[in-house]
């Protein structure tokens, strides 16, 4: 009776295998509708679809409102003691962060900041989307490659201004530099928000690739992190003869397969992860543990973002305690036992209400937090994009306390073309923002590899 379970478990455990090395074949992309509308029904067929200029503006009666209202809020709850961000954002902390949004951050000056790359508005589909364009000049015999930056939340295109000059700057040992073009996600920053249910990262991705298109760019490259770094993997399932290269610093999977080997591989580590990060994603309940202690957010925009939607838009406090809460645990989950967060750690004062501002001034703090509703209705997850396989060239940089960690097996699951993971021993979720130029490096490497990539592959077709 021992060996019959032990032939059946070794059978079990042989047809795991098999499935874990042979799933998600033969799936094919699903046709979107590249004119589907997000606007007001009565714009469709009329809508103006030039490129226009776009300056942020900083209304002075929105400022004195904002101010009157940092200034005037009730008396908060006081921490519990030698608490430090455990329980969330340490009030204690709060009225110096008020203050000084309030009193020292120069409304002028940040205008000028963030208005120091020329930016753009056009309408895609019923919805004006707001974009940052860099095109550099270079000296004859030095290609500008197309490349779109995807951001996520609680960012902004604010996330990529220390990036962008070094992405646009050429430098040793590269024959290119970039064009950048850095959108607004719908419903984010200065970007419309849908008027109707179900634009979610596949929509996005549409979405994208028509104002790539509608700038000249039939084919791209692209990179992204957080939503970010979903709308880029869709950019590559759904359209993987547009996309030249694919690079992400937040690369996960989730299909049943990759979820089978990571339980797998809870049992034999070895199989599915080096041995040197498999701390990264193992003990599986320590990873649980963590999860439902941090995602609390995560459920509550899903199911009711317009309900905390009131909260964040009628106070700022609000909005900054919610939202620079994540850039403390989010950068390194150790930081939430301090009593500041650690947010000084690799942010500044104004970096940080920078991005504030393009929640508050815009007023796009409800319609952003409605994306993970949409992202997780179930017309999207019946889509299951995650189990389509792309043969787009794809590069992952994994930071050592971004969110989640994947291994290169689990990864080829879904991009049979992975041609490296950048693996580090720092930085966080916020890459862009937070090590630019580690970033920057690596995406110049990524795309020097994609160029070499589709050069090899050329050839072998002749």
């Amino acid at each position: 009776m021992t060996k019959l379970l032990i032939i059946f478990a070794l059978l079990g455990v042989g047809a795991a295998v098999y499935y874990v090395l042979n799933c998600n074949e033969g799936r094919q992309p699903p046709q979107m509708d590249p004119e589907e509308w997000w606007g007001p029904k009565d714009t469709k067929g009329r809508v103006d679809k030039t490129i226009k200029p776009f300056k942020v503006k900083f209304e002075e009666p929105m400022i004195n409102d904002l101010r009157q209202r940092l200034k005037s809020h009730r008396p908060f709850t006081p921490p519990l003691e030698g608490v430090g961000f455990e329980y969330g954002f340490n009030t204690d902390q709060l009225n110096s962060w008020l203050t000084y949004w309030a009193d020292k951050y120069n409304f002028a000056e940040r205008e000028k900041f963030l208005n120091q790359f020329p930016q753009f508005t056009t309408n895609i589909q019923g919805l004006d989307i707001h974009f940052i364009r860099v095109k550099p000049q270079v000296p004859a015999g030095v290609k500008v490659l197309p490349l779109l930056l995807v951001h996520g939340w609680p960012g902004s295109v604010r996330e990529f201004y220390e990036a962008i000059p070094m992405l646009t700057k050429q430098r040793p040992g590269y024959d290119f530099v970039f064009e950048v073009i850095v959108p607004s996600l719908p419903g984010y920053g200065f970007s419309d928000p849908a008027v109707r249910p179900g634009l979610g990262v596949p929509q996005t991705a549409v979405i994208f690739k028509n104002l790539m298109n509608r700038l000249g760019h039939k084919k791209f490259y692209v990179q992204g992190g957080d939503w970010g770094a979903a709308v880029a993997s869709s950019l590559s399932t759904l359209f993987p003869e547009d996309i030249l290269g694919h690079h992400s610093n937040m690369l996960i999977v989730q299909n049943s397969c990759s979820q089978l080997m990571y339980f797998f591989g809870s049992i034999f580590p070895s199989f599915v992860v080096e041995s040197r990060l498999a701390d990264r994603m193992y003990p599986i309940a320590e990873w649980f543990a963590y999860a439902l202690e941090e995602f609390g957010y995560f459920h509550l925009q899903a199911t009711k973002p317009d309900t905390i939607g009131v909260a964040l838009t009628d106070s700022p406090a609000g909005l900054l305690a919610y939202i620079l809460e994540k850039f403390s645990t989010w950068t390194n989950k150790e930081f939430k036992t301090t009593k500041d967060g650690n947010l000084g750690f690799r942010f500044t004062k104004d970096q940080l209400i920078d991005n504030l501002m393009l929640y508050w001034s815009p007023n796009k703090i409800t319609t952003s937090m409605r994306y993970y509703a949409e992202n997780m209705s179930k017309k999207l997850r019946d889509m299951d994009l995650d189990s389509i396989k792309t043969p787009v060239p794809t590069w992952g940089y994994q930071a050592k306390y971004e969110l989640f960690y994947r291994s290169p097996r689990i990864l080829r699951t879904k991009y049979t073309n992975l041609l490296n993971v950048t693996v580090t021993e720092d930085g966080g979720h916020f890459l862009a923002l937070e090590l630019p130029k580690e970033l920057t490096d690596d995406i110049f490497k990524a795309v020097k590899a994609f160029i070499e990539f589709h050069s090899k592959k050329v050839k072998t077709e002749l």
